[in-house]
């Protein structure tokens, strides 16, 4: 299997930096080869670089005024005031030199993903730098500049003509790719979240379920805070599973944050490894079962990047490629290598222990809750199912 995927790849995705003390950090990027590299899992023959998004691509989605802003902020050459207008030289999303080269390299790293598979070059692609899904038609927001996923979709659109389920594992809403596909129906957005009570962007919510042509193709779970593995992955599960049998997609787009994990500092859920493990798997059977394996993976938040995102992120890929030997003990040589830098003392395991932490007071609460959120979700299409099967 792993010579029919591509990892793409390359140390120029590092340039996309707001500062050194931002939390958007792709270092740990090199934390996830290195650890691929480390266990034999990723072979350099996979590996294929990324390219630079071109205008057009970007124009796609976002609007050529925002985009030359981009340019010109990186330059150094825009106002505080019109960069604000955009989104740029905020708190969130700073200014950086060459801001627009780093963010297009993002872009077409999605893009290099969506081509491997869509030519039939690689069954499955993952490209760890993308998944920038709070950047809007034009303006940034939340990290993201412009957003590589909404690209990638509508790219796909237009020149495979293929109909794409995305489906968003971020701890934060997938805000800016159900708003570029909300009256679309070929395309259905699929994101499980924390609720936007307390978290950015504060949307999400389960009424938010398209418009126009598009009503019905967007579904959204906001689980509650401190929603741990047991409930988050009781809803996944039945979302992924009801929303592709509903739409049959053509192919799938997983956006894969790492942040839903209790060690995230931005976020305030309670999963652990346990579904990091779930959340590629079920995304690779729902691609082989719909789309004859086209399964297109991008990275996201996460922002623990030294004890939470190259074990998640790695996951991915040793799913992808059916890798077994993913279980006990990190490497050796992994842990002594970056232990030395690492400001906190990392894991021995893959996985983490029983006990990683106190038992939540509300479980029972949180999990009634949740199960009645994905309820509401999922009524549309379960009555449609209810209404079929009482007519034959």
């Amino acid at each position: 299997m792993k010579d029919r995927c591509s990892f793409v790849f390359s140390e120029e995705l590092l340039n996309y930096k707001f500062n050194s003390h931002h939390p958007f950090n792709q270092h740990r990027l090199k934390l996830t080869v290195d650890l691929l590299m480390r266990i034999n899992a990723l072979d350099p023959k996979n590996i294929i670089a990324p390219r630079k998004a071109s205008d057009d691509e970007l124009f796609l989605i976002h609007d050529p005024d925002f985009v030359q802003a981009v340019k010109l902020a990186g330059q150094g050459n825009l106002s505080k005031e019109t960069a604000e207008s955009y989104g740029l030289g905020t708190e969130d999303t700073p200014i950086f030199p060459n801001m627009h080269e780093a963010s297009a390299m993002l872009v077409g790293g999605t893009l290099t993903a969506v081509d491997q598979v869509m030519t039939g070059k690689a069954l499955h692609a993952v490209h760890l730098g993308g998944g920038l899904h709070h950047g809007f038609r034009g303006k940034a927001s939340g990290f993201c500049v412009y957003n590589d996923s909404s690209v990638a979709i509508k790219y796909i659109q237009e020149k495979y003509n293929k109909r794409v389920l995305y489906v968003d594992t971020d701890a934060h809403h997938g805000d800016g790719v159900q708003w570029s596909f909300y009256d679309d129906p070929n395309v259905c957005t699929l994101s499980i979240h924390e609720t936007g009570r307390y978290l950015f962007p504060g949307t999400g919510n389960v009424n938010e379920r398209g418009q126009g042509k598009g009503y019905g193709f967007s579904f959204n779970i906001p689980v509650d805070a401190f929603t741990e593995d047991d409930s988050w992955l009781f809803c996944y599960r039945n979302a992924i599973k009801e929303v592709a049998k509903f739409f049959k997609p053509d192919v799938i787009l997983t956006q894969n944050g790492a942040d839903a994990h209790y060690d995230d500092p931005l976020t305030h859920l309670s999963t652990t490894m346990r579904s990091y493990r779930e959340i590629p798997k079920l995304a690779h059977e729902i691609a082989h079962q719909y789309c004859e394996g086209r399964w297109i993976a991008v990275g996201g938040g996460g922002y623990d990047i030294w004890r939470v995102v190259p074990r998640a992120w790695a996951l991915i890929w040793l799913e992808m490629t059916e890798y077994s030997n993913c279980y006990g003990s990190l490497p050796a040589d992994w842990l002594e290598f970056w232990q030395k830098q690492a400001p906190i003392q990392l894991p021995n395991e893959w996985d983490d222990p029983a006990d990683l932490y106190p038992p939540i007071p509300r479980k029972a609460e949180i999990t009634e809750k949740n199960l009645r959120t994905l309820e509401k979700a999922l009524y549309p299409i379960r009555s449609q199912t209810r209404e079929s099967e009482s007519s034959i």
